[in-house]
């Protein structure tokens, strides 16, 4: 079956698909082949700059589209992934490599978040409140900001794509978005659905191309008042630092050094499903992956050995087998890092249970594949143990003590998700209370997210702002504050008057 339609990708600028002129192709690799499935653009500034005038002009008319009708644009949005949510999965695991049955979880959330965010549409609520004067009406109200900008991440190509459009759309904006190269199919079939669905042109407006050239100018772009970012740390230290600088609002989701805490009192069976599935779902490549597992000395080595057992179960191939367990790396360069804290790991002096080497020969000769990899015996300082992977290795970290399992959990300079496996209710409460994590999960993995809650987290994982749930609205609105006064006269607040 022919998946990938379009050999040759185009912009998606005012409603229309638009070839660049005199920029470079790259290709975009199926990382369990190896081979090319199509050809993506490197846009330019100039791309960008035609994609926000027609963006601006098509903002001001959709912004006075009562919000319940541009909320009918999103539920069409929905029912046609719903439709063709079986093609856009294996579209989406020939891009980006993640076993079929994630790429149909990835697909059903951004189904989901179609719905979801279509409901705002009827709500979008304010406040009323009495003013302090009388004859006087007192409210806020949330207005759209104008255009903005996403850009968004290969791993999760189409879930983080809607958790950030969709609430965008939906409140009356433009949307510039910039897919990652690595995964620009799922961009071309999202868009192609909105333009189905009766979006009107140029209110979403996508441009193929590098973070240096197309993610920058619309960071710089003086028309683009917010940008909604998902990658790295390093990148979006300098966005921040960017838009600082212009007074433009910013949205930075980045890193995760997530820890799933095992105490002696856990469900040990329950536990290791728990950390397969979140260490090694989608080859450790998740911001929420668990990397770390800190557990209770006393259930050490019992957790180790049936870990082991797991994942020698583990089937490791091309993701559109039903039958395989964990899909390739990303790309080579992925592939190489990951490699790379095998060795510092080494030479920290972990002990290396399990993997640690590149997976080439026989299936996996043409592909990105990388061995489950299980360090030992792990000090909470260790570079393994503080720095973002982002593949299919765990560091297992042993405590005594449930404080001290506290204390290693938040000693890391990120802060997205968190887990603790026990069945001590007085434990549960405490962790959730003092895991500095922006997600914690009990008796489950570090992943599964649900969309109509907040996502992201503290410290070096991001700035303050959620995507999903209501709190992604923040982001794409402004509180406009609104005063009427049917009195008659000019009355003056906090002035007295006998």
């Amino acid at each position: 079956m022919n998946l990938v339609k379009e050999k040759r990708l185009k912009n998606y600028i005012d409603g229309g698909w638009i070839a660049p002129k005199d920029v470079r192709y790259v290709d975009v690799v199926n990382p369990a082949t190896g081979e090319s499935v199509a050809e993506v653009p490197m846009s330019t500034k100039v791309e960008v700059d035609a994609a926000v005038e027609f963006a601006k002009q098509a903002q001001r008319g959709w912004a006075i589209v009562p919000a319940p009708q541009r909320a009918e644009v999103l539920y069409r949005v929905g029912s046609l992934m719903k439709e063709r949510k079986e093609n856009l999965s294996q579209l989406l695991t020939t891009e980006n490599g993640k076993v079929i049955e994630e790429a149909r979880g990835e697909v059903q959330e951004g189904i989901d978040m179609a719905f979801y965010m279509a409901g705002e549409g009827r709500r979008l609520f304010g406040q009323t409140t009495p003013s302090e004067l009388k004859d006087k009406f007192a409210m806020s109200v949330r207005a759209p900001v104008g255009v903005v900008g996403i850009i968004t991440p290969w791993n999760f190509p189409i879930a983080i794509a809607t958790w950030k459009s969709f609430p965008a759309i939906v409140a009356g904006n433009a949307v510039i978005w910039k897919p990652a190269s690595e995964t620009p199919l799922m961009a071309h079939e999202l868009a192609a659905i909105f333009a189905e669905a009766g979006l009107p042109k140029g209110v979403l407006n996508v441009v193929f191309g590098s973070g240096n050239t197309v993610g920058n100018a619309m960071v710089e772009h003086k028309d683009i008042r917010v940008i909604s970012f998902t990658g790295s740390n390093e990148v979006g230290r300098n966005i921040a630092s960017k838009c600082g600088q212009l007074l433009k609002k910013v949205s930075l989701e980045m890193g995760g050094k997530n820890a799933v805490i095992v105490m002696d009192d856990a469900d040990l069976d329950l536990a290791v499903e728990g950390i397969i599935w979140s260490a090694f779902g989608t080859s450790g490549q998740r911001c929420t992956a668990c990397s770390r597992v800190i557990v209770h000395e006393n259930v050490k080595e019992h957790l180790q050995e049936r870990l082991l057992k797991e994942i020698k179960r583990l089937k490791i191939g091309n993701g559109l087998d039903e039958k395989v367990r964990i899909g390739p790396i990303i790309n080579k360069v992925s592939l190489k890092k990951i490699n790379s804290y095998i060795k510092i790991g080494k030479e920290e002096g972990a002990n290396l249970l399990t993997g640690g080497y590149v997976l080439d020969e026989g299936e996996h000769k043409n592909g990105f594949y990388y061995a489950p990899t299980i360090f030992t015996d792990v000090s909470p300082n260790m570079r393994i143990a503080q720095e973002e992977i982002f593949g299919p290795v765990v560091s297992l970290i042993p405590v005594k003590s449930f404080v001290e399992a506290i204390e290693v959990n938040n000693n890391v300079a990120y802060g997205l998700s968190s887990s603790i496996f026990t069945k001590d209710i007085n434990k549960v409460f405490a962790a959730q209370r003092d895991l500095d994590t922006g997600i914690v999960y009990v008796n489950a993995g570090t992943t599964g997210a649900e969309i109509h809650l907040p996502f992201g987290g503290t410290k070096g994982t991001g700035n303050g702002h959620r995507d999903s749930g209501v709190a992604a609205l923040d982001v794409f609105t402004e509180w406009k504050s609104i005063y009427i006064d049917y009195s008659g006269r000019l009355q003056r607040a906090q002035i007295d008057v006998d």
